[in-house]
């Protein structure tokens, strides 16, 4: 039997990429958070203006774009590891749909609150986690495809959305809501005491996660680690090949072209200046393109950064909820001691003390997170598998 199927070693690096790069993806996360919590009044428009933001928050928020599709596509990788365990194939269903419920409700509660720091917020955002709650849910029902129909779906949600930006719905209606949920960012509730606006839609997640799941099999425990970084070598490169094709000539996959900017700098931001909400096929490209290469080659990779990054990576919804209040409590303090000098909350004036505020907390956090991992490795109660 070959040596990449009975080394210890070999197993943990195998599964231990996941988390590394899921930790990495949630630092990067933070820089963006923090700007949110104390740059906000230098607001970054969606889709960004890149002929006039600032270059260095132009970047830092790009950066951060890598990270929601990542996450929802680990997720989907991760629940294959699920159910192919050593012990023999098992049934995620059940898994995966109370997680993604949990996620629902963890949104609808506890993050709001953290973001807006009142209950019921103003408005009720449906963001991230609402997102992958809803996509593990349907992954809940899909998984049970085989994993050619599910490769296949993926490719033809994410691709064929764009086929469908022509719809539209008279607000209020039944096609309007549905419109919204799956495909449009916009208000179900417009109007009264708590608007309710979904800022990511489902269906283009959906389309992740089954890739996610679809890919799963590369980290199955028959396959070498080298066949397995040469394919994914070879699929980030082409994601990204692919993305030079239809981008470069303003082919298909983005409703913004690029246009020539006053400066080669301005150019490029343009034709990096891609679509999240939802996120459009070549918004994807870019980030799962390099999320793929970032898989490839972190799994050789073994030091003391990497093991923080799969710390953090082995309790993501307990590092999410505790960044975020961490985040909301920092806020606070800096408006009650120094004053709010922008609408109503503290800011600061240069990117680079956001940059510096996320480096700090990155300790602050570790340590809660390291603590966290550690119990949910040696306790028996099962709600910590969700976190």
């Amino acid at each position: 039997m070959t040596a990449y199927l009975t080394s210890p070693a070999t197993l943990r690096t195998r599964i231990a990429v996941i988390d590394v790069l899921r930790g990495l993806v949630m630092l990067i996360m933070l820089f963006d958070h923090v700007r949110e919590t104390v740059f906000l009044h230098h607001q970054v428009g969606d889709p960004m203006d890149a002929a006039h933001v600032d270059p260095a928050l132009f970047f830092t928020r790009l950066a951060a774009h890598v990270c929601a599709p990542m996450f929802v596509f680990l997720t989907g990788l991760s629940a294959w590891l699920y159910a192919h365990p050593a012990a023999g194939p098992r049934s995620a269903t059940g898994f995966l749909f109370k997680r993604g419920l949990l996620l629902v409700v963890l949104e609808l509660v506890f993050v709001n609150f953290a973001w807006s720091g009142a209950f019921p917020p103003a408005v009720l955002y449906l963001q991230v986690i609402w997102v992958i709650g809803l996509a593990m849910m349907a992954l809940a029902v899909l998984h049970r495809l085989p994993l050619k129909v599910l490769a296949l779906l993926g490719v033809a949600i994410i691709a064929g959305q764009h086929l469908f930006t022509w719809l539209h719905a008279e607000e209020g209606s039944f096609a309007y809501y549905l419109l919204t949920l799956l495909l449009q960012r916009g208000y179900l509730v417009a109007d009264g005491a708590m608007k309710i606006k979904v800022s990511y839609p489902l269906l283009p997640w959906i389309g992740v996660i089954v890739l996610g799941y679809a890919a799963g099999p590369l980290y199955a425990r028959s396959r070498s680690p080298e066949g397995r970084r040469r394919l994914l070598l070879a699929l980030g490169a082409g994601s990204l090949l692919l993305l030079a094709v239809l981008r470069g000539f303003n082919l298909y996959g983005e409703t913004l072209p690029w246009a020539a900017g006053e400066t080669t700098l301005r150019t490029a931001m343009s034709v990096l200046n891609f679509t999240k909400y939802p996120p459009s096929l070549d918004f994807l490209l870019f980030t799962l393109g390099l999320g793929l290469l970032g898989l490839a080659w972190l799994e050789s990779v073994d030091n003391g950064f990497t093991r923080a990054c799969a710390t953090f990576g082995g309790a993501p919804m307990f590092y999410y909820l505790l960044h975020l209040y961490l985040l909301l409590g920092i806020g606070l303090a800096l408006k009650a001691m120094l004053g709010a000098n922008h609408a109503g909350r503290y800011g600061v004036e240069h990117i680079w003390q956001v940059w510096l505020l996320a480096l700090l907390l990155m300790p602050v956090l570790y340590f809660p997170c390291r603590a966290f991992a550690n119990y949910k490795r040696t306790s028996k109660q099962a709600w910590v598998r969700y976190f």
